[in-house]
């Protein structure tokens, strides 16, 4: 069994900690076992891994968010990159295509796809391998996880089961798509489970249907061709069209953490950062910013703040959110977490900018130029390697460096390294970098 891992989406209703490139699945808001701060997918990744010691698992994702999975889950990251959204669906067929044609899968092996975000327990995983056995056995085409609902609600699919299969799993019947809450609750009393989105299925059926729609003779030759696939879920295209589809039930803990509402329920503090919280009750604040928050007789609400802006609401209402960030003017976000460290975009105006950045030991910036500005930096903490048009120098506190337009240049932190960076120039963008080839040798 080989696991894809589906990580895309921006999760604009937990704004402002997420954006179009930390997306909510990254952010660090849960614990691990030892009390360190994790992220919904490091929880998803070390809980596959623990129960899957030697399976092999691909990511399928954007452009954007490579870094954090890098940061977050480290280099050697098997990663399928998605040249555009463009839903389900595309997703999985490149990702199929990839493991076929690069990566040399066995067509006859079973594929499982899951998101990279769902909040369970270690146990949900076992699911996999119940699917796994009714593909490998040719009992099913398309194998799912459903879910046992706690409440009858219009967010989720639902999956109608029909008969005993097997041992632990059901044929089904129909699938209905965010029903309202009182079809919701009959399909409930009549036995429902919640779609999860996870679905497995032999690699050799994917890729029958994906000949059937594109014509491609390798996968380069597919990802060319992907803005012009239809955007569209792998529910709608495959799975409802399937003939002999089959749902493991899983009946326990789940949460489809996408809103601060559900959030919050998993949270092991109810406040993170520079916060004073006095008489107050049910009130959540998450602090990224270096100036204090301080909440005085609240009561229901969540505060959090970010570089990207600062968000007060009610904890029903905030699972509002998303209509209202729609509105807000598209900018670009202001922090990012990247391989090697983060940053955070202090200032602003039309032709100056001004990062924090933070290196972690051992990490190093690309040797890199950039043609549309200067850059100076200010070494405010740690010590590194700089090198400039491959001069090295050993840079520490106090130091500043200045960078001219063209001039290939790259840092590399001997200790934790933090450094003010002021970029100058007519053109301000993160698309203003190129990178070349550099050697610890040189």
């Amino acid at each position: 069994m080989h696991i894809v891992l589906l990580s895309g989406g921006s999760g604009k209703r937990l704004w402002p900690l997420s954006n179009d490139v930390r997306s909510k699945q990254f952010l660090k808001v849960l614990s691990d076992e030892n009390g360190n701060p994790q992220s919904m997918a490091q929880r998803v990744y070390n809980q596959i891994t623990t129960t899957f010691p030697t399976t092999d698992i691909t990511i399928a994702t954007n452009a954007a968010q490579v870094d954090c999975i890098r940061s977050q889950m480290g280099e050697s990251v098997n990663i399928v990159l998605e040249p555009e959204r463009r839903d389900t669906f595309p997703a999985i067929m490149l990702s199929c295509v990839y493991l076929a044609l690069e990566k040399k899968v066995d067509i006859e092996e079973t594929i499982a796809v899951l998101p990279v975000d769902p909040y369970t327990e270690s146990s949900f995983f076992y699911a996999l391998s119940s699917m796994d056995k009714l593909i490998s056995n040719g009992e099913a085409d398309i194998a799912l996880i459903g879910i046992r609902p706690t409440l009858a609600t219009s967010k989720y699919g639902y999956i109608v089961p029909e008969k005993w299969i097997s041992l632990n799993a059901y044929s089904v019947s129909r699938f209905v798509e965010k029903p309202s809450e009182n079809e919701a609750m009959s399909l409930i009393e009549n036995g429902a489970y919640w779609n999860g989105g996870v679905f497995a299925f032999k690699l050799r059926y994917l890729l029958d249907i994906a000949k059937n729609i594109v014509t491609f003779s390798s996968f380069d030759d597919l990802r060319n061709q992907y803005s012009s696939l239809e955007k569209i879920s792998f529910d709608y295209k495959v799975v409802e069209q399937a003939e002999r589809v089959a749902v493991v039930p899983y009946h326990g803990k789940w949460s489809d953490i996408g809103t601060w509402r559900t959030l919050v329920d998993e949270m092991p503090v109810n406040q993170a950062g520079i916060v004073v919280a006095e008489r107050v009750r049910n009130t959540f604040v998450i602090n990224e910013l270096e100036i204090p928050i301080v909440a005085l007789g609240t009561k229901d609400l969540i505060v959090a703040a970010s570089p990207d802006g600062i968000l007060v609401s009610d904890l029903v209402e905030s699972s509002q959110i998303k209509p209202i960030v729609d509105k807000l003017e598209n900018t670009r976000p202001m922090f990012e977490e990247r391989r090697w460290g983060e940053y955070t975009v202090v200032a602003k105006d039309i032709n100056s900018l001004v990062k924090q950045l933070s290196l972690s030991e051992g990490k190093s910036i690309s040797y890199q130029a950039h043609k549309y500005r200067d850059e100076y930096w200010i070494i405010t903490s740690g010590a590194g390697e700089f090198v400039l048009e491959g001069e090295k120098r050993f840079v520490t506190v106090g130091d500043v460096l200045t960078i001219k337009r063209e001039q290939k240049h790259r840092i590399k932190a001997l200790s934790e390294l933090r450094f003010t960076e002021v970029q100058i120039g007519e053109i301000l963008s993160e698309d203003d970098i190129e990178k070349f080839p550099y050697c610890e040798e040189d």
